[in-house]
């Protein structure tokens, strides 16, 4: 099965910005500052977003379990 790099990209992205957008909630649910949420949402983003991408791309890669 070949998949290409930008299908995992546009995966990474969108789940990022859901994942992060649900972290800003829990933020605000507790009350926090808006400028603490968005501080909050912008790093989570960025940092997940890299971890994220860079786990995907190599469970492809070297990671055969579940593969047929």
């Amino acid at each position: 099965m070949k998949v290409s790099k930008s299908r995992h990209l546009v995966k990474a992205i969108t789940w990022r910005l859901i994942a992060s957008i649900t972290t800003a909630l829990i933020g605000f649910g507790f009350g926090l500052p808006i400028n603490t949420i968005s501080l909050i949402f912008v790093v989570d983003l960025v940092i997940k977003f890299i971890l994220y991408y860079t786990h995907e791309r190599f469970w492809y890669k070297y990671i055969k379990f579940g593969l047929k």
